[in-house]
């Protein structure tokens, strides 16, 4: 499926702590699409035969050992030269500590929202584009939403 890039079902699932802030990490790079770039959301490839919601919860306990029930942020397509896909999106608020899955997450850690928009504003940070597309509007709506944007706030 991934090596003709043809079109399939995949789950995406951003991870918030009770403060807000996002859990952002490094794809390893062993990855097959877009190795050691960053990533604000865990997820994959939805199953034969499986439930998006079922593979969410998956792909979130496989990748970073959350276990804390998602939330419908609506479904969306994307369709780029390496990968084409209907995407399922989540969120989750996890306050547990995060363990991930050392074939997939080479580093991690906390992000404050505005300190996410600030990395995704930078070009010398490369974000996944299709994690960039189908939840930076939320990401920045949230802050909107926060007051965050063009504030200095030191864990927003």
């Amino acid at each position: 499926m991934r090596a003709q890039n043809l079109r399939h079902a995949a789950t995406g699932i951003l991870v918030r702590d009770p403060n807000g802030r996002v859990y952002v990490h490094r794809r390893t790079p062993t990855k097959d699409v877009y190795p050691s770039r960053w990533d604000f959301t865990a997820g994959g490839v939805v199953l034969d035969g499986e439930d998006p919601l079922d593979g969410a919860r998956r792909e979130l306990a496989e990748e970073l050992g959350v276990t804390s029930e998602v939330v419908s942020l609506g479904e969306a397509d994307y369709q780029d030269d390496h990968t084409s896909y209907h995407a399922f999106r989540y969120v989750t608020t996890w306050d547990g500590p995060i363990t991930t899955q050392p074939e997939e997450v080479a580093y991690g850690e906390w992000l404050g929202v505005e300190q996410l928009l600030a990395r995704m504003a930078d070009p010398e940070v490369e974000f996944m584009p299709d994690t960039v597309a189908l939840f930076g509007d939320w990401v920045r709506a949230l802050a909107a939403e926060r007051g965050q944007l063009g504030t200095t706030s030191r864990d927003s």
